[in-house]
């Protein structure tokens, strides 16, 4: 798992944590994470490393979440819908939140090292996207 992972105490259907502060040299809030300007970039490509397998985990989740009866009868519905999807669903809204926490944690990692808040990162991005759109 990456530097800088939090340890984990979501239950199931707990919403996606906000990132701790994080800080880079001297930019940021205390109370956090804190990394100097020369490691940050290995700490944002071990992330960028996870959130890839975790996109790869939930393309295997949704299927799982998505599976069919093997026969139209009563004991494979049965179990389908009462088992196998509601199982299948779970673990997708948890890979969900994962790929989400996970591209958060990016993104906050990103701004810091780029000593910019999050909401000028996103705003930067936003505009970025408009001029691509034609907008």
């Amino acid at each position: 798992m990456p530097e800088g992972t939090p340890a984990s105490n979501a239950n199931a259907g707990t919403q996606v944590p906000p990132v701790p502060p994080i800080m880079v040299g001297s930019y940021g809030k205390a109370g956090g994470y804190k990394f100097t300007e020369d490691e940050v970039d290995s700490v944002i490509k071990q992330w960028q490393d996870l959130l890839g397998d975790l996109v790869k985990d939930r393309t295997h989740a949704i299927v799982i979440a998505g599976v069919k009866p093997p026969a139209d009868e009563v004991a494979s519905h049965t179990f389908v819908n009462q088992g196998s999807n509601p199982s299948g669903q779970s673990l997708l809204d948890e890979h969900e939140k994962m790929v989400t926490y996970t591209q958060n944690f990016i993104d906050a990692l990103t701004a810091a090292k780029k000593k910019i808040s999050i909401t000028e990162l996103h705003n930067a991005e936003d505009m970025k996207k408009q001029t691509q759109s034609g907008l």
